[in-house]
């Protein structure tokens, strides 16, 4: 057996295993109270969905599943819940609410994860209008690009847990990092699931080549969307100077997609906040 069918087993066992990703406690909270009102307000409960990278990958799930006839072509949290009644919302958040109890996964930051991964969508759902792409999909796309972390975490923590100690799981390395010692990152794992769970093939698409947009003959706008975006908030994180985010910015992407430093910089979240 080569390296690389030992490495596609194990990605593949990976995949195998059935993913609990853990929701964010106060918008469940929230979500549940809102559901619990005489007359739900709909434009909050899909805000409160939007925020939240696990109920996002739950709601989606549902809406692109075989039964509603829309599988593969519903892009994002406002979209399914047109096609979902309140039954089913309310089924997906008693469910999260069951999960809110875990303690976390380890050697993951769960408010900075979710946190970042917001100011990633909301980057990435910038990135997009720049660039003339689907705004909605850009959202979720950068909304749960790194979920395949959480799995790898939860799935394998002693493999990951060595390599931590190198870079943590939001450093700008970590993607070849995991290549490197895996065969596989978190966005083949993202992807991995995102296709079982019938989800556009453009935001599969943009899962799996986001580490690498426009390498091997691939060619997704998306995906490159998802690496500026991801390189703009993971920038942040590690609080880069303005010489450091010079020498890591990803060029021969912004080319591709036409933006340069200077455009990414400006598409910054109105505001950095931290998880609320």
């Amino acid at each position: 057996m080569t390296t690389s069918e030992y490495e596609r087993m194990e990605l593949a066992t990976l995949l195998a295993r059935p993913v609990v990703l853990p929701s964010i406690p106060k918008v469940i909270a929230l979500l549940l109270s809102e559901l619990d009102r005489a007359v739900p307000d709909l434009r909050k409960i899909t805000q409160l969905i939007s925020t939240d990278p696990a109920l996002t990958t739950r709601v989606l799930q549902t809406a692109n599943a075989p039964q509603f006839k829309l599988s593969g072509k519903l892009h994002g949290a406002s979209e399914a819940l047109a096609i979902l009644e309140l039954s089913h919302i309310r089924q997906l958040a008693a469910e999260a609410a069951s999960t809110a109890s875990i303690k976390g996964v380890p050697g993951v930051n769960l408010p900075q994860f979710w946190a970042y991964s917001l100011n990633v969508a909301k980057l990435a759902r910038s990135l997009a209008g720049v660039t003339r792409q689907n705004q909605g999909a850009a959202f979720t796309c950068g909304l749960i690009h790194a979920i395949g972390e959480l799995v790898m975490h939860a799935g394998m923590p002693e493999e990951m847990a060595e390599l931590d100690q190198e870079l943590g799981p939001l450093d700008m390395r970590r993607a070849e990092a995991e290549l490197q010692r895996f065969g596989y990152c978190y966005g083949h794992v993202g992807a991995g699931y995102a296709r079982q769970w019938l989800f556009p093939q453009p935001i599969v698409d943009a899962l799996e080549h986001q580490y690498a947009p426009f390498e091997n003959n691939v060619y997704e706008p998306l995906a490159g969307v998802i690496h500026l975006a991801a390189w703009r908030a993971r920038a942040k994180e590690a609080h880069l100077n303005e010489r450091a985010l010079a020498v890591t910015f990803p060029g021969a992407v912004g080319e591709v997609l036409k933006l340069d430093i200077d455009m990414v910089l400006q598409q910054d979240p109105f505001d950095w906040t931290a998880h609320s």
